[in-house]
């Protein structure tokens, strides 16, 4: 069975602002790519945190059927929101430690569902730091956005 991974990221011009996501799909086998797929989005007027949080989400809900998947991040946000703090909220009701809404709440639940058919690892790692399907993830996230900026007036 090749080894699969989602490289995410989202980007946002302003914040908010016109944002996009993106998500790079690969599927290795003996350390070979044997696959790959592309995933891109946008919103006209959104924040960074909710364009990181729909690439991993996206990436999960393309999936056809039940895997085991390493979901690599930039976005400590994500990555700490889905493996540790996600559970209070739950357990709280969607309320965060001092009692206010979650925010992006509906995001975060929809991460849950997602991930939830599969066995997921969740990996940070810096971002613009040169790894190259982060950077990938980011042109993807930058496309996704691009149908939303502005053209600049002359």
């Amino acid at each position: 069975m090749p080894d699969l991974f989602a490289y995410t990221d989202g980007a946002c011009s302003g914040n908010p602002g016109p944002g996009g996501w993106g998500a790079l799909l690969i599927a290795r086998e003996d350390g070979k790519v044997i696959k790959e797929r592309e995933l891109k989005g946008g919103e006209p007027d959104t924040t960074n945190n909710r364009m990181e949080l729909l690439a991993a989400i996206s990436a999960l809900e393309s999936l056809t059927r039940s895997s085991v998947i390493t979901v690599v991040t930039d976005s400590a946000y994500v990555k700490n929101g889905v493996t540790s703090w996600i559970h209070g909220w739950k357990r709280n009701g969607w309320k965060t430690a001092d009692k206010k809404p979650v925010k992006n709440a509906e995001l975060w639940q929809r991460l849950d569902a997602a991930q939830a058919g599969h066995h997921v690892e969740w990996r940070w790692i810096k971002g613009h730091a040169g790894h190259v399907e982060n950077e990938r993830a980011d042109a993807l996230a930058r496309a996704g956005m691009a149908p939303f900026k502005k053209a600049p007036t002359p």
